[in-house]
């Protein structure tokens, strides 16, 4: 409290130590390129006598107020641009204005297409930001780099982005893991449309409605402090962004060389003037892609006959199509001199038809002595030696995700005092309905599983041989199949079960309501604001699930057989086809008999409720002269949770009940459990910005935050499976699971080039308390008062330091190498944390989870004239992805390294020829553990290249 009090102590005597200036007027005026194209953002505006300075708005806009009466010279400077002075007269009462046009070095005006234009926009507002950022930015006739939010993200410093079939999905930045990194919309915190995670897929919107993406790597007292990482803000565009009218429309396709299929693309965007005061803008855009992935996952690693093995092998062959479609509309208004107000409104939505084909070896019996036999990487399974089950499925599932938000708010400046206000709701969704996910056939092959003519048990004469030479996709055989090729004929596979899913509904909704006012205060040589602000978030997660099992023991995979294969690593067939099984289950559903039990259990154990209510206020001050920027202050939030899910037990026939009477049945047990919680944080920060000449700036930022767990990972749903046998296995929610909370220290150098470039490196430092990791154990224990002998629990670690450094250098050049634009980027991440689990005697040292220790991304462009072409390259190191007992059996995600190819023509002022090549290289995902000291898979994904090409039309 006391460091509280000191803040306000300290704005109130700042305000009182500025004498009161009697005869003063304002001076206002916009900044723009030479063309009047678009307004230019960030553009640092200086009253050179004065000392004082400010930096343009998204419209170009500046305004100094408590000007004294006076001649005065403006100096003002963009990245890119040649910097201007202008004279101007500041009467003793009134308004002086000044409109500036800025041209670029070599030309008569700021390129406002292409890539030198995209640099020289993001780095002047990476140059003018309190704190470190990074930012990307669209040109004129609105381009941007990728297909998706996400795959553009990738070219910033630190930016590490995590796949998903290939297509970029989820953000990390400085090696963090996503869900410490948070994202917003026209400033409305996006929710996220996944049950499971707080973190937002960002594939969900399309880049072709995005104005720019801003990277926060620091943060201050006016954010929400829930992030570590970064905070991720995206802006859609506003009709005051530009000066004059804006429609363009592109059409394109796009060609997997796995999928061989052309898929649509279109887009349409527009910003437009009603008037001098009013404006519309928006843009739609629509996107279906085809592709296909072929997977390979080993699970189950066991140590056994003197070799290393896995006991259930699965390889699975994808054939996708996802459909995105986004939208984007927005009005702003100038109500009179001082005021702006703005309505924006976000839908996007993002369908994934995914047809998995798999076919899948459970080895379980093998774990206690290992295969039948064993030449080096060569291992033999004989089923007259233990039994084991072949599986051959299909799974049929449609996927929806939407995301929709609007916000209404205003901006208001009076001269000295200013206020910003905003009412905002979001909501994300993910729905599945009606899917058949999946279709199991089975068949086990062992001793038991064949009889003579005299009913004598034998072996069915099936041996598997596996091939394990190459890590990365162990290779199945078959050495002998001595009953009538039993392995390969699709009668001999019975039905397992179908797993109909009638409902999988996940909704997350937040509302929210902020008000900022503040109060300048001129001085001699700089000036001074303080500001104060309250802000109001309710948020409501939930998920809903009703899963039905099916059983027909008259069904085979012979009545689901479609078209062969599209998998390119083996020979997995026979397998159903796409549709055959949802058509056969359908058409004869009255064949089929309800499994109650597995339906009762499976409907309910992930069923939750979360209510996140957060309520915050801060002080801000903020000093601003000419070389320096001080901005301080302290935040305050606090969060109410209501938590809400299932105790589910699971007790099969001849088990023990929870009153010591036996189940004459598999039974299964839900209880509703309700819990509530609310905690406080206080979270100071500090950012200093020194402008030691005009092209060096050095930073230095100190700020608390924290990542509050995921609703699913807190909510109480306690599902408990036990066996006849008495073993239990368990998932839990942990509802007492805490905060992560970092202290987080920067400090970053940045030079910026005489015409458009800039090098910068900074440093960062985080030390976080209760980082959360999933804890998969099979070593007995209790939990909340159950009793389990496996679980998988979210635990609080117990600490970690995240040490790093960002390099980057960005330039377009001039001279003899005119028209090339290079951007190169390198981040190291050292995360270490400590954990404790289950199996462990004591704390253990671990890296973070999704913490990539190096990063790099490098871009060579050409873009002169009516050529604009750019090869870029992403890297990203191995990182843990997930925790197990023992450190063998961590999960590891493999290094990753992706090239891809741009490449535009302007044919005229209103068209443009476009072509794109994306993963060149055929990058692949691979996931090991180190058992043995070895890597060992546990999933291997390709997917080849994809290539896009189209035209582009500006009206």
């Amino acid at each position: 409290m006391k460091f509280r009090k000191s803040l306000f102590a300290g704005a109130a005597l700042a305000a009182l130590s500025f004498p009161a200036i009697a005869q003063a007027g304002e001076v206002v005026g916009t900044v723009s390129d030479a063309s009047e194209t678009i307004a230019l953002r960030s553009a640092q505006v200086r009253i050179v006598e004065l000392d004082r300075v400010a930096t343009t708005e998204r419209d170009g806009s500046f305004l100094f107020s408590d000007v004294p009466a006076g001649s005065y010279t403006l100096e003002i400077s963009y990245v890119g641009a040649r910097t201007v002075t202008r004279s101007i007269d500041v009467p003793a009462t009134g308004i002086a204005r000044a409109d500036i046009a800025l041209a670029g070095f070599g030309d008569n005006e700021i390129l406002v297409i292409g890539q030198a234009a995209n640099l020289s926009s993001a780095l002047s507002r990476k140059k003018e930001a309190d704190g470190v950022s990074d930012v990307l930015t669209r040109d004129a006739i609105g381009q941007f780099p990728d297909q998706n939010v996400a795959e553009s993200l990738r070219r910033l410093p630190g930016i590490n982005v995590l796949n998903d079939q290939g297509e970029g999905r989820f953000v990390s930045v400085r090696g963090l893991s996503p869900d410490l990194v948070s994202s917003s919309l026209n400033g409305v915190r996006l929710p996220a449309p996944e049950s499971d995670i707080r973190a937002v897929a960002l594939d969900v919107v399309s880049s072709d409605i995005i104005e720019s993406i801003e990277v926060k790597k620091s943060l201050t007292p006016d954010m929400d402090a829930d992030t570590i990482g970064a905070s991720i803000e995206i802006e859609t565009t506003s009709a005051f962004d530009r000066k004059k009218r804006l429609l363009s429309a592109k059409i394109e396709g796009s060609y997997n060389r796995y999928a061989d299929e052309i898929s649509p693309k279109a887009s349409l965007d527009f910003a437009t003037r009603l008037g001098a005061n009013a404006g519309v803008s928006g843009g739609v855009s629509y996107y279906r892609r085809a592709f296909e992935t072929d997977n390979v996952e080993a699970d189950d690693w066991a140590e056994a006959g003197g070799t290393i093995f896995p006991l259930e092998v699965q390889y699975r062959d994808y054939d996708v199509e996802r459909e995105r479609f986004s939208a984007t509309l927005g009005f702003d208004l100038r109500a009179g001199d001082s005021t702006e107000l703005y309505v924006r409104g976000v839908y996007s939505q993002f369908d994934d038809h995914e047809f998995r084909r798999r076919l899948t070896f459970d080895l379980g019996d093998f774990e206690d002595n290992g295969p039948s036999s064993v030449n080096g990487n060569q291992a033999i399974f004989d089923d007259a030696d233990e039994e084991f089950t072949v599986e051959r499925d299909v799974k049929d599932r449609f996927e929806s995700q939407k995301i929709r938000s609007i916000v209404a708010g205003g901006e208001s400046d009076w001269g000295t005092w200013f206020a910003n206000y905003s009412l905002s709701w979001a909501k994300s969704s993910e729905l599945e309905n009606g899917s058949v996910d999946p279709t199991q056939f089975e068949r086990d092959f062992g001793p038991e599983e064949a009889e003579d003519a005299l009913g004598n048990e034998i072996p069915s004469g099936l041996a598997l041989g596996f091939d394990y030479s190459d890590p990365r996709v162990p290779l199945y055989s078959v050495v002998s199949d001595a009953i009538n090729g039993s392995f390969f004929a699709p009668g001999s596979y019975a039905l397992k079960d179908v797993e109909y899913v009638t409902l999988s509904d996940a909704q997350d909704e937040e509302w929210a309501a902020k008000f900022d006012i503040g109060r300048r205060f001129a001085a001699d040589n700089g000036e001074f604001t303080a500001q104060i602000g309250f802000k109001g978030r309710w948020r409501d997660k939930r998920f809903d699930g009703n899963v039905e099992f099916y059983e027909n023991d008259n069904y085979t995979l012979s009545d689901a057989l479609g078209i062969g294969q599209t998998y390119r690593l083996t020979d997995i067939s026979p397998l159903p086809g796409y549709t055959e099984a949802t058509r056969f289950f359908f058409d004869n559903f009255s064949d089929f008999e309800l499994q109650e039990t597995d339906s009762a259990y499976d409907s309910a154990v992930e069923d939750f409720a979360v209510d996140e209510d957060i309520m915050a206020g801060y002080f801000l001050g903020r000093w601003e002269s000419a070389d320096l920027r001080l901005v301080y202050g302290l935040r305050y939030e606090h969060t109410d949770n209501t938590l809400a899910g299932n105790n589910v037990l699971l007790v099969e026939e001849d088990g023990t009940l929870p009153d010591g009477s036996t189940a004459t049945d598999d039974t299964v047990l839900v209880s509703p459990v309700s819990i509530d919680k609310s905690y406080d944080h206080w979270l100071p920060s500090v950012n200093l910005r020194y402008e030691a000449q005009n092209d060096l700036v050095l930073r230095a930022g100190m700020y608390r935050s924290i990542v509050r767990p995921t609703p699913f990972q807190q909510a109480p749903h306690f599902a408990v499976e036990e066996s006849d046998d008495g073993e239990r296995e368990g998932e839990f929610g942990n509802p007492d699971l805490l905060p992560t909370e970092a202290w987080n220290f920067d400090a970053a150098i940045e030079y910026y080039m005489s015409s458009n470039g800039a090098i910068h490196a900074s440093a960062f430092y985080k030390s976080l308390d209760n980082f959360i990791v999933e804890v998969n154990s099979d070593v007995a224990g209790v939990f909340r008062g159950i009793p389990f002998d496996e679980a998988t629990i979210a635990r609080n670690g117990d600490g970690a330091d995240i040490f790093g450094i960002e390099l980057g250098f960005a330039q377009a050049f001039t001279g003899a190498l005119d028209g090339f634009v290079l951007q190169a980027n390198y981040t190291f991440t050292d995360a270490e944390g400590t954990v404790t689990t289950l199996a462990s005697d004591g704390p253990r040292d671990i890296s973070l989870p999704a913490t990539a220790r190096h990063t790099a991304n490098v871009s060579i462009g050409y873009d002169k004239g009516p050529i604009d072409i750019r090869l870029s390259g992403t890297y990203r190191d191995k990182y843990l992805d997930e925790l197990a007992d023992t450190p063998e059996l961590d999960r590891y995600v493999d290094d990753h390294f992706q090239l891809d190819l741009s490449a535009k023509y302007r044919v005229n002022d209103r068209f443009q020829l476009f072509y794109e090549w994306v993963n060149i290289n055929n990058a692949k995902y691979f996931a090991y553990n180190r058992l043995g000291s070895r890597r060992n898979l546990y999933q291997y994904e390709e997917y080849s290249w994809t290539m896009k090409g189209g035209v582009r039309v500006t009206f």
